[in-house]
């Protein structure tokens, strides 16, 4: 494909776009683009007051920009339930939701359900809120689910026997594996709306490597020295550039389900969207199907498309 930017957007007036994450980083940046083209856009953000200022600095730049925020703690799976309740009690549609929102590498700790902190809010946040948005989205325009992963998630793996780090706690092997997991469930959600015949399209994107505050805020010690004053200055792309693969993947025309969206440089570390590869082992169906069935089981959320 040719060079993509934020420019080609198409207009989204008249269509809702939910954006986890959206106060700050790529999120923050996927808003403002939507908002840019006329798009309502639900920003999804643990810190109310934080989301507040996104929309002020949004709507400084773009008055009369259609933004809400509504309290959303992914890593909580009460906050998950009460959130999606809202926006169905409020009749409100959803055309595309953006599982953009992410927690890396930060010291062992457990979600209020006792789930370690980045599988549940990576992974099993992301998995109920679609799950429970899914009925909205199908009477969507043009509906989407796009989940943001990384390009860790190549070499990693779910580690069944010890899903909360209970036995072996290491934060960035942690990390891959809850991005592995959302690749393994964005490609199993894009089989089964498939094979349910349902309009909603699943689609994956990475950012490469991208300077934004998910190296601040979790790792600490040496680790966040690294990230935040050497690597980051050395080799990040903006988080402008790297949201384009997001964006690309909610709004572009002629996109498919199950594609995979990445930065097309060197190592995919930066650049402009194209087609990219996930790793085999989160292809295989039968992890798949085996994640699919625990996150059911650990979230409660149960999907009406069928089986893969």
């Amino acid at each position: 494909m040719s060079k993509w930017t934020a420019t080609r957007i198409p207009d989204l007036s008249g269509r809702t776009f939910v954006v986890t994450g959206a106060n700050s980083g790529l999120g923050l940046t996927t808003t403002k683009e939507l908002a840019r083209r006329g798009a309502h856009v639900v920003l999804a953000v643990r810190d109310e007051t934080k989301g507040r200022r996104a929309v002020a600095e949004i709507s400084d730049g773009r008055p009369g920009a259609r933004l809400e925020v509504r309290r959303l703690d992914l890593a909580d799976l009460d906050s998950v339930k009460a959130f999606a309740e809202g926006v169905h009690a409020d009749g409100m549609p959803v055309d595309v939701l953006i599982n953009n929102a992410g927690l890396m590498a930060p010291p062992r700790g457990l979600s209020p359900q006792g789930h370690e902190r980045q599988f549940a809010g990576n992974h099993l946040g992301h998995f109920a809120l679609t799950g429970l948005l899914l009925d909205l989205l199908q009477a969507g325009r043009d509906p989407r689910v796009v989940t943001v992963t990384s390009d860790l998630h190549r070499g990693a793996r779910i580690h069944f026997d010890d899903l909360t780090g209970a036995r072996r706690y290491t934060p960035m092997r942690f990390y891959r594996q809850s991005k592995f997991a959302n690749v393994a469930f964005a490609l199993e959600l894009a089989r089964r709306l498939r094979a349910a015949g349902s309009p909603v399209r699943s689609l994956l994107a990475h950012p490469g490597y991208t300077a934004t505050n998910l190296q601040s805020t979790g790792p600490t010690g040496l680790q966040r020295t690294m990230l935040t004053k050497i690597t980051n200055r050395l080799a990040a792309q903006d988080a402008a550039t790297g949201a384009l693969p997001q964006l690309y993947a909610a709004t572009a025309p002629g996109v498919e389900s199950g594609q995979f969206f990445g930065p097309d440089g060197f190592r995919e570390l930066r650049g402009h969207p194209k087609v990219v590869e996930p790793d085999p082992a989160a292809e295989d169906p039968e992890t798949a199907r085996r994640l699919w069935q625990l996150s059911e089981d650990l979230t409660g959320v149960h999907y009406a498309a069928g089986p893969s």
